[in-house]
């Protein structure tokens, strides 16, 4: 309820790691004129031995052999998935001025350089805050604007 009496629609929990659930909650979402809050419940490594065995070793994972999680040397990886959401984002940002992006002191590694490269003063580098970034997101959203929160870790 604290999520509505913000004035936020709460979606939630979703099984974050069901294709079907997520497209189906987006689609909701996308339906609804006010801000959305859809909370997603993951599991890092969910099902997958190499990465239970060393999270760490799998937060930002290099190309690796899925049946044995043995790292592949040299230049395999076209593209990142890292770089993928950014140029999705200066797409998606050029179709919509109200698309804004925010940080937490990590601009390189979420992907934001050219984000910020091509909209500066529609990007927000909160610093090692994180918390912020999402209240900061919260209220950019509630004014009208959608906000896309690109952290790392626990964000």
């Amino acid at each position: 309820m604290v999520f509505e009496e913000l004035g936020f629609t709460y979606l939630g929990p979703v099984d974050g790691h069901s294709i079907p659930e997520l497209t189906a909650v987006l689609r909701q979402a996308k339906q609804l004129a006010e801000p959305v809050l859809i909370h997603c419940l993951t599991e890092k490594g969910r099902g997958y031995l190499p990465a239970l065995r060393q999270p760490d070793q799998y937060h930002s994972a290099s190309p690796f052999m899925v049946e044995t999680g043995e790292r592949i040397e040299g230049d395999v990886c076209r593209r990142t998935f890292t770089q993928v959401f950014g140029e999705s984002l200066v797409s998606l940002a050029e179709q919509d001025d109200k698309l804004v992006a925010i940080t937490a002191a990590m601009l390189d590694a979420t992907g934001l350089k050219d984000f910020a490269r091509c909209f500066p003063k529609r990007i927000y580098d909160v610093g090692i805050a994180e918390a912020h970034m999402m209240t900061f997101a919260a209220g950019l959203a509630a004014g009208g604007l959608k906000p896309v929160v690109a952290g790392c870790g626990g964000t």
